[in-house]
């Protein structure tokens, strides 16, 4: 019984790696088009507050 309970170790590491993997590699529902506006609004906040940070 105990070579069964060794043998059930990888089984199971198996299974959560596949689960695993496929959860990392499913489809975003967030595409780049989001991220880049995102970037973009960023960059401009740090800009006017670089811009601020001058005129002081």
């Amino acid at each position: 019984m105990a070579a069964l309970m060794w043998l059930l170790i990888p089984l199971i590491a198996a299974v959560v790696t596949t689960v695993w993997a496929r959860y990392a590699a499913r489809a975003r529902k967030v595409g780049d088009v989001a991220e880049l506006a995102g970037y973009a609004r960023f960059r401009e906040a740090m800009e006017r507050a670089h811009s601020r940070s001058d005129a002081a």
